[in-house]
């Protein structure tokens, strides 16, 4: 079976600068029927379990340290034997939930392996300081976080956020790619760079 991208949506909290609300969130499995990937394990472990399903889970991948990202990311790599890896700006954030615990470290330009495709890391700060992405391009998709969303950029309202940084990691890393590449986001529906490119001079306008 070659290799695909599959969707679960868990439900849980998100909790930042004092404050807490209900969200959904995508957590997504890239792989065939012997092995996954898992990015940002979120919420709801048997879940994960479950959409697993016995297959062996090369790496867990978190896009970011917000802790409705990373929730279940320890007990997942406790279950599965895989490594958590994490881009180390966000090693604040990381700990904040899970300390004691050291993810490994991914960098701008890592290549990851599952399924006989290359799942390429791409450093994009703004949303969080060590926020990435994973470009597929076999599958002519990108796994985008909470960078970019269908209908415009992440959130950069809170604690290490900052919404120019976010425009330049856009701008440089994401709306090169062809415009037909699909973006699975982090929470929400999909989109293409095409769509989110016509707006993007309408973003930095809005200021926010």
């Amino acid at each position: 079976m070659s290799a695909r991208i599959e969707k679960l949506i868990t439900s849980g909290t998100f909790s930042l600068d004092g404050g807490t609300w209900d969200v959904d969130n995508n957590v997504w499995l890239i792989g065939d029927d012997n092995e996954v990937i898992v990015v940002d394990p979120a919420h709801d472990l048997d879940a994960i379990v479950a959409a697993v399903d016995g297959r062996t889970v090369t790496t867990i991948v978190c896009s970011h340290g917000h802790n409705d990202h990373i929730g279940q990311a320890v007990a997942l790599a406790a279950a599965t034997d895989a490594t958590i890896v994490l881009h180390p700006d966000d090693l604040m954030l990381w700990n904040v939930v899970h300390e004691g615990t050291v993810p490994a470290a991914i960098a701008d330009g890592d290549v990851l392996q599952v399924a006989g495709v290359d799942v390429r890391v791409i450093h994009t700060p703004g949303h969080s300081p060590g926020g990435v992405c994973l470009h597929i391009p076999e599958l002519g998709t990108v796994l985008t976080g909470d960078t970019l969303f269908c209908g415009g950029p992440g959130a950069t309202g809170r604690s290490h956020s900052d919404f120019p940084t976010i425009l330049g990691s856009i701008r440089e890393s994401l709306l090169s790619l062809p415009a037909d590449t699909r973006v699975l986001t982090g929470h929400g529906d999909e989109t293409t760079i095409g769509a989110e490119a016509q707006e993007y001079d309408a973003w930095v306008a809005r200021g926010h």
